[in-house]
């Protein structure tokens, strides 16, 4: 297992095995926008940013996966004060997450049973789960949002936790105030992203030689 190394850009190109991690992160990207398409066709409650990203389709004549797209690249605006440096997954993730889970939602389609919602729902954040680790892992970057809690987290010194938690409450306030909806899903994401992630990260990361002893 390997550990993660903070890259500028042009580093990230340099660091070697880039084929694989390019795969890897295109991959990672994928799944996660899948996995957000099926959180949205379960209709129990999404991950706490799509609550936001619904509440304002429901205002736009955008879909879900458009308006987390641009989302997005307001929230990169965000980065500038911060000073976090952007990677190749950084400007990858609005587009393919996007694509990804308007598709995904489009194949799904209206799911009625409860049985085959619970299972896409709990399949969601799994799959979520994995696909942030394996896109991270990658090591081309962070997301969009990632980028904005590791940059407030150094300017403020508070904990990840702490900063974390005051973004997605409220992203999930602001998203209920515009019509969007949490369910059962949004708990169930907000409580067992963070273990999933952290349990399966330490086998995703791709080694960079010389970039660090393993974990």
């Amino acid at each position: 297992m390997s550990t993660l190394v903070d890259l500028g850009p042009v580093a990230q190109l340099r660091a070697g095995r880039l084929p694989r991690r390019l795969v890897q992160m295109t991959v990672g990207l994928t799944l996660y926008g899948i996995s957000l398409g099926m959180l949205v066709a379960a209709a129990l409650g999404t991950a706490p940013w799509d609550v936001l990203h619904a509440g304002i389709a429901t205002h736009v004549p955008l879909t879900i996966g458009q308006v987390l797209t641009l989302a997005s690249f307001v929230v990169l605006l965000g980065w500038i004060p911060l000073r976090e440096v952007p990677g190749i997954a950084t400007l990858a993730n609005p587009v393919v997450l996007g694509l990804a889970a308007d598709a995904t939602i489009a194949v799904l389609g209206d799911v009625t049973a409860p049985v085959e919602r619970v299972a896409l729902m709990v399949g969601g954040v799994v799959l979520c789960a994995f696909a942030t680790a394996l896109y991270i892992g990658a090591q081309l970057g962070r997301g969009p949002r990632d980028g904005l809690m590791t940059g407030l987290v150094r300017r403020t010194g508070a904990s990840v936790r702490l900063v974390r938690t005051a973004i997605e409450v409220s992203v999930v306030v602001g998203g209920l105030l515009l019509g969007g909806v949490a369910g059962a899903g949004t708990v169930v994401f907000a409580l067992a992203i963070g273990p999933l992630t952290q349990l399966m990260l330490p086998r995703l990361v791709v080694d960079l030689p010389g970039r660090g002893p393993a974990l």
